[in-house]
């Protein structure tokens, strides 16, 4: 793949922090910023919505190609649309994220978001957020990050947010969902979740995200791409 412009791939489990991360790097940098995963929690919404079963894999399929999306920035944040309603807050329910990651175990769902996911690649920059972002989507990309932490301190990170965001959680039933999602992403026969070969892996555990963000800008800078 033609390199027109930098790409940073940052992927990993879920509440490794890759979100925020890719966020405050897309806005320092001043550079487009995919989330995959909203791709794959929009489809899953989607289907819900209309009634389509989350393994109905042609079906899935044709959804994800006619999305009617649209990312939009609205006050400094991200705001996401779906057939004209903001979805910003509903993709990122449990319910849906556990959907997302049985949906994105199909084949032609990955298919049908593949080409999607590239025609964010351009000027001056892109990071890119998800699972197989330096695996499959931008496998020349120059930097490629896969960002971990423990499923315990991961399954805490969910807990606050839940519980900031005014809903009630269980720690211990967060944990199980986190494991169960891990081992269905790690397991896929498709772009399964794992370090891309020449990836630079940071364990999150026991880091802020500061920390983290400044590792990787210093790691942008080390490689002539800033």
């Amino acid at each position: 793949m033609t390199q027109l412009a930098p790409v940073l791939t940052i992927d990993g489990p879920g509440g490794a922090g890759k979100g925020t991360i890719s966020r405050m790097i897309a806005e320092h940098m001043g550079w487009h910023l995919l989330d995959s995963g909203a791709l794959y929690r929009l489809t899953a919404l989607s289907a819900l919505r209309h009634g389509i079963a989350v393994d109905d894999a042609q079906a899935l399929s044709e959804q994800a190609q006619n999305l009617d999306v649209v990312f939009a920035v609205e006050n400094g944040a991200m705001q996401i649309l779906l057939e004209g309603d903001d979805v910003t807050t509903a993709i990122r329910s449990e319910g849906v994220g556990n959907a997302a990651s049985q949906v994105a175990a199909l084949p032609p769902v990955r298919d049908a978001l593949l080409q999607r996911q590239r025609d964010f690649h351009q000027a001056p920059g892109l990071v890119a957020d998800g699972r197989d972002m330096g695996t499959v989507v931008f496998p020349d990309a120059p930097l490629k990050i896969y960002l971990t932490a423990s499923a315990e301190e991961r399954a805490r990170r969910r807990l606050l947010q839940l519980q900031q965001a005014g809903e009630d959680a269980r720690l211990s039933t967060l944990l199980e969902e986190i494991k169960a999602r891990d081992a269905r992403d790690m397991q896929r026969a498709v772009a399964p979740l794992k370090p891309a070969a020449d990836a630079v892996e940071l364990d999150t555990t026991q880091l802020d995200i500061p920390e983290v963000v400044e590792r990787i800008e210093t790691l942008l800078a080390e490689r002539n791409l800033v």
